[in-house]
C-alpha cells in the first residue's frame, strides 16, 4: 500500500502536472493563442475597429501614424458618449486645458462651451477687458469658423488650438448671433484673468464680481472680503453674470466661507452613491444678493444654490445657463488625460437644474436694472 505521505505528494504532482497540461493547451494549440471564453467576447466587439485599422493604413494615400489613430479612435470612444462634456485630450490638449484653469494664457480671452441646443461652440462670456471683449463679442455668440475653416463642438480641442496662438497676431472668426453671420478679427494677447474684483457702493453694501472659479479665485475672494468687511459693509452683492463656473473646491470653499454651517450642493454617481458638500459654521451674517444671467453656470450655479437653499440670500437677475453635471479630470502618466462626466448634482433643496437653470428670486431682465433691484432689496434687510 502507498504510504499516506507519498499519496499526498503524488497528489500535489497530479494537480501540478494537470495545470501545467492545461495552461499549455490555453497558450497554444496549433500555432494558435487560444483564450477563454469570456475574455473573446470582451474584446470581439473591436474587432471591426482593428480590421478598419489594417485597411487605412494599406489603402490611405499616406503613411498612417499610430499615435494618431489611436488618439483618435480613443476620442470616439468619449464621443460616443453623447456627452458634450466628456472628453479625452491629447498631452498638448490637456496641456491647454491646464493652462486654462492657472488663469493665465495667450490667446483672446473668451469663455466657450459646447451646449444640447445645437453643435455649434458657444460663447459663454468674453473676459472682462480681453481682445474679444474689445471686439465686440458677446455671450451667446455661436463660433462657426476660425479663420475659414468651419468648426463645430465636436472638434471643439481643435477650434481652441487655432483661436490661440502668438501674441500680437491676428485671428478671424466667423460668428452668428441671432439670425446674423459676422466676421470678426481679433488680436491675439496675453491674457492674464484677474477673477475677482470688489468696491464699497452706496449705503456701506460691498460688491465683489467673480469672472471665473480658477485656481486662484478663492485666494482673491477672500482678500477681497476682508478688505469690504474693514469698510464695515452691512449687505453684500456677488455678481456672478457671465461667470462660466471652473473648479468645484473653490467654489466650495467661497460658499464656506458666506453660508455657515449647511449643504453646499450634492452629487450622484451612476451607481446611486450620494456624497454631501457640506459648510461649516462660518458665517458672512449679512444679507447676500447674487446676480445671475444665462450666462452664469456650473460653479457659478452651485454658489447661487448654496446661498438661496441656506437662506442667507436671494438671486437678482434672469435664469442662470443650466448644467447640473460634475466632471472629473485625469492626467494619464503618458501627459494625455481626458475629461468625463461622473456625476449629477443637485442643490441643497434637492433641485436638479441641468438643461433648465436656476430661476432668480427677483426676476429683472434689463441688465442694467439688476443691481439696482439688487441693492434695494438689501437695503430692506438692513
Amino acid at each position: 500500500m502507498i504510504s499516506k505521505k507519498k499519496a499526498i505528494i503524488y497528489g500535489v504532482l497530479l494537480v501540478v502536472i494537470t495545470f501545467m497540461i492545461t495552461s499549455t493547451l490555453n497558450i497554444a494549440l496549433g500555432g494558435k493563442v487560444v483564450i477563454p471564453k469570456e475574455t473573446y467576447e470582451a474584446y470581439k466587439k473591436y474587432n471591426k475597429m482593428i480590421a478598419l485599422e489594417e485597411l487605412v493604413k494599406d489603402d490611405f494615400y499616406q503613411e498612417a501614424s499610430d499615435d494618431k489613430l489611436v488618439d483618435g479612435a480613443i476620442k470616439g470612444m468619449f464621443s460616443g458618449l453623447d456627452d458634450p462634456y466628456s472628453q479625452y485630450y491629447t498631452k498638448t490638449e490637456f496641456e491647454k486645458l491646464k493652462e486654462q484653469t492657472s488663469g493665465s494664457f495667450v490667446g483672446i480671452g473668451v469663455y466657450i462651451s459646447p451646449t444640447s441646443d445645437d453643435d455649434h461652440i458657444t460663447i459663454i462670456a468674453p473676459i472682462e477687458g480681453s481682445p474679444a471683449e474689445k471686439s465686440g463679442i458677446k455671450a451667446g455668440d455661436k463660433i462657426l469658423k476660425v479663420d475659414g475653416k468651419v468648426v463645430s463642438a465636436k472638434n471643439s480641442d481643435e477650434a481652441i488650438t487655432m483661436i490661440k496662438g502668438k501674441k500680437g497676431t491676428e485671428v478671424e472668426l466667423t460668428i452668428k448671433r441671432g439670425e446674423q453671420i459676422l466676421d470678426v478679427k481679433v488680436k491675439r494677447d496675453e491674457i492674464v484673468s484677474k477673477t475677482v474684483e470688489g468696491k464699497v457702493l452706496d449705503n456701506n453694501i460691498g460688491y465683489i464680481k467673480i469672472t471665473s472659479f480658477s485656481e486662484h479665485t478663492n485666494k482673491e475672494f477672500e482678500n477681497t472680503l476682508n478688505t469690504l468687511k474693514e469698510s464695515n459693509i452691512k449687505g453684500l452683492v456677488i455678481d456672478l453674470r457671465d461667470n462660466p463656473g471652473g473648479l468645484l473646491n473653490v467654489c466650495k470653499d467661497i460658499a464656506d466661507s458666506l453660508i455657515g454651517e449647511g449643504t453646499i450642493v450634492y452629487t450622484k454617481d451612476n451607481k446611486g452613491n450620494t456624497e454631501y458638500l457640506k459648510s461649516d459654521k462660518e458665517k458672512l451674517g449679512l444679507p447676500i444678493a447674487v446676480l445671475t444671467n444665462e450666462g452664469s453656470a456650473s460653479a457659478s450655479e452651485i454658489l447661487t444654490g448654496a446661498i438661496i437653499d441656506n437662506k442667507v440670500g436671494i438671486s437678482v437677475g434672469t435664469t442662470t445657463f443650466g448644467k447640473g453635471l460634475v466632471q472629473s479630470v485625469r492626467e494619464l502618466k503618458d501627459g494625455t488625460g481626458y475629461k468625463l462626466t461622473t456625476a449629477q448634482y443637485f442643490t441643497p433643496s434637492g433641485e436638479y437644474i441641468n438643461g433648465k437653470g436656476i430661476n432668480p428670486t427677483i426676476e429683472e431682465k434689463d441688465e442694467e436694472k439688476q443691481l439696482d433691484v439688487a441693492l434695494k432689496w438689501i437695503k430692506e434687510q438692513i
